[in-house]
């Protein structure tokens, strides 16, 4: 499987929770781009990226290539509780430090902490921050620190300088294994993945979409427009919904919005750890399979002549 490398990111802290994703042979990538498209071409079984993160929200990055460039499945979602490091050379203080270097995503995790200790530190992007952990290590500077992980700290010999520097205690981030094909099957705790782009842009089209899941009482867990780079002003929508596409709920609703409102990019159904209103959701199920019998018998009565 493939995953943002060098050794000590917070992707590999995540695949590590998972026993058999810790055991498969692994091939890290330099960028989130080269991981999704390992998995698409078929040089890895796997890809593993971060895809959302509980302070700074969609990792743009990951989504636009799932979205526009590859057609590639979720198999899993992972969340971690995301904590935050100022790693320095053994020796560094706070008082000399003049650069501050991580993946950029990582930076504005802890903007209020280094807004007020490191007010004149130039930040400096690295493709993640293990690399930026690397790169302190091999350029031997003093004046330099990165935001990282302990991992990373414990695998390039640097030093904590603060912990827990993330402005949020509560961040986290979610990350997804990717294939070029599957489905896994429903668990009775799963979520589907779904990009609607709308036949067309007119009003209420948005309010069609979505009364498509409140008619069938489909909790969404995630809305989001992304451009889909053709126009201004032009945009497809990004739909996490509780269900699984082998429930007969979710068939009908998606079938439903292909058939009225526009293309559906399908992008997975997959277990989830995040658990919704199970009780409504089986309610829900139990009343539209009465009701699908009910009319199932009313048709099974017409006469064939």
């Amino acid at each position: 499987m493939a995953y943002l490398g060098p050794p000590g990111t917070f992707t590999e802290e995540a695949l590590l929770t998972q026993p058999d994703l810790a055991a498969a042979k692994h091939k890290l990538c330099r960028s989130i781009p080269e991981v999704l498209e390992s998995a698409a071409e078929g040089q890895v079984d796997l890809g593993f990226t971060a895809i959302e993160n509980s302070i700074e929200g969609t990792v743009n990055v990951a989504l636009d290539a799932l979205i526009f460039e590859h057609d590639l499945l979720i198999q899993r979602e992972v969340v971690i509780d995301v904590r935050l490091h100022l790693l320095g050379l053994v020796g560094a203080s706070l008082e000399t430090i003049q650069r501050v270097i991580s993946f950029p995503v990582a930076t504005a995790q802890c903007r209020r902490y280094l807004t007020d200790n490191l007010p004149h530190a130039e930040e400096v992007a690295a493709n993640s921050t293990a690399a930026a952990a690397r790169d302190l290590s091999i350029s031997k500077d003093a004046a330099s620190a990165a935001v990282g992980t302990i991992l990373s700290q414990h695998i390039y010999g640097l030093e904590l300088l603060a912990t827990d520097i993330e402005d949020h205690p509560e961040n986290q981030t979610r990350f997804v294994a990717v294939s070029s094909s599957g489905v896994p099957a429903p668990t009775g705790h799963d979520k589907t993945s779904i990009v609607v782009f709308q036949r067309a842009d007119r009003s209420g089209s948005l309010m069609g979409i979505l009364a498509e899941f409140a008619a069938r009482s489909i909790n969404l867990t995630k809305l989001e427009s992304r451009p889909t780079k053709k126009a201004l002003g032009d945009y497809c929508f990004l739909i996490d919904l509780e269900g699984h596409v082998a429930d007969q709920l979710v068939a009908d609703c998606l079938t439903s919005i292909v058939a009225k409102h526009g293309e559906v990019k399908f992008l997975g159904s997959y277990p989830t750890n995040i658990r919704g209103n199970e009780e409504q959701s089986n309610a829900a199920t139990t009343a539209w399979s009465e009701a699908q019998s009910w009319i199932d018998d009313l048709r099974g009565q017409v006469d064939p002549t």
